[in-house]
């Protein structure tokens, strides 16, 4: 071969794949750069699979993490209150209405026919004033049987009239009691041997015992009428002067009002013939008034005489004051809202502000009174819905660094919206209000 066919065959093309034989050549030149490639290679990929295995672990740990964090309980929302010193009040509304204390239905004294009365309510009368005519009848005005029933009539009203000057005697003597024990009581708080409340006491059993003696007096007068009104429908003019005189020459009878007031109500109004014993007109005295409520038997029980009341909702600007005065000894079956039978009994409550704040107060008008039962100044106390009964005692749950604590409470009296806690809770201690059945005995709660 010669020098030209020598660098013809160096300077020829490495072979294609179609040429096998060239192949060796070419390996036997690269092979010095093939370890440096190959550790290279081997070195990429271990970091990719490094690299994966990293990702895939921080995704399964992310994983796990967001599982223990979704399938961990979330706090529950709590209503959180302190339990704090103040003020406790016990009380008791109830809706009541009010009514004059001495009041007086006058009726037909005797059978007859009635002229038609001028009176409408809220006219004034005096004691004496001719309220109605009552003449005869075109039949006699007494056949034997209606004298008998006169008769009988004069001594059941003679006997009243003695039976209340009786009690007019009994609630003299009962006032001027009072009054010495007023005077005594007033001297002694003056001297400053005893309290201020003994002396209010006595002040309210005086005021009562001349309101008592008043009705016993108003009483009297009543009977003493009711004796002038029989003797009259029994003929017996002639005991009454001038008065019966004129009875005989017109023919009639005078319904007289037997104490001095203002008229109530007219249950007869049109002229016609009545029966006797018939509901005329009804007299009393505004400015003795006083409020009924009805409360339950079980709160009756609490209410004592004397209690501290307060009228509200009664259209005034502001509540009056006034005090228990007598609870009645008998009660009555008064169906609720919800159809129960209840057992309720009536409290009799007097106004103890001036006349001139309930001025505009009349008969029968609606009223909301609220009784003191009991009052403190100074207890510790929580709201109503913090506890809860556990058992045969009560228990709270205390909130403290977001959790619930269930601790046992003692309670003693139950406000409207408070309670007195006697132990189990320090002031200032966070308890949740209306807890709900999410709450369990330390479960993480978020309070709001």
């Amino acid at each position: 071969m010669t020098s030209d066919s020598l660098a013809s065959a160096a300077t020829t093309p490495p072979a294609t794949a179609s040429e096998p034989a060239a192949q060796p050549a070419a390996r036997l030149i690269d092979h010095p750069a093939d370890p440096v490639r190959h550790r290279a290679r081997e070195r990429r990929r271990s970091f990719a699979r490094r690299l994966r295995r990293a990702l895939l672990a921080a995704a399964l740990a992310a994983a796990a993490v967001g599982a223990v964090l979704a399938l961990r309980p979330r706090p529950v929302p709590v209503d959180a209150v302190p339990t704090a010193r103040g003020r406790l009040v016990v009380a008791v509304e109830e809706s009541g209405r009010t009514r004059v204390k001495d009041r007086y239905v006058v009726s037909a004294p005797a059978a007859g026919s009635l002229s038609r009365l001028a009176l409408e309510p809220g006219d004034t009368v005096r004691e004496g004033d001719a309220l109605a005519e009552i003449a005869p009848t075109v039949a006699p005005l007494l056949d034997p049987r209606a004298r008998a029933e006169a008769e009988a009539r004069l001594g059941a009203a003679l006997s009243a009239l003695g039976q209340a000057r009786a009690q007019a005697a009994r609630a003299e003597a009962a006032k001027g009691l009072s009054e010495q024990e007023l005077a005594r009581v007033r001297r002694l708080a003056d001297a400053g041997s005893i309290a201020r409340q003994p002396l209010e006491q006595a002040e309210f059993e005086a005021r009562m015992r001349s309101e008592e003696h008043a009705s016993a007096v108003f009483a009297g007068k009543v009977a003493a009428e009711e004796v002038r009104l029989a003797r009259v429908a029994l003929g017996r003019e002639g005991e009454h002067g001038a008065r019966g005189a004129r009875g005989r020459r017109d023919r009639h009878l005078d319904v007289v009002a037997p104490v001095s007031g203002r008229v109530l109500r007219v249950f007869q109004k049109s002229a016609g013939v009545v029966p006797a014993g018939t509901p005329l007109v009804e007299i009393g005295d505004p400015a003795a008034l006083e409020v009924v409520v009805d409360v339950l038997t079980t709160v009756a029980v609490q209410v004592r005489s004397g209690t501290p009341v307060t009228i509200q909702g009664w259209g005034g600007d502001a509540p009056l004051a006034g005090r228990v005065r007598l609870v009645e000894p008998s009660g009555f079956t008064r169906p609720s809202a919800l159809g129960v039978d209840e057992q309720r009994v009536n409290v009799i409550i007097a106004l103890t502000d001036p006349r001139e704040r309930w001025a505009a107060l009349g008969d029968g008008y609606r009223v909301e009174a609220r009784l003191v039962l009991w009052e403190a100044a100074d207890v510790l106390k929580a709201p109503q819905g913090a506890v809860f009964r556990q058992g045969e005692s009560w228990g709270a749950f205390r909130v403290d660094g977001g959790k619930a604590t269930l601790v046992p409470v003692q309670i003693g009296h139950r406000g409207e919206t408070e309670v007195e806690i006697l132990s189990g809770l320090p002031a200032g201690a966070t308890v949740a209000v209306h807890p709900g059945d999410r709450v369990k005995n330390g479960a993480r709660v978020e309070a709001r």
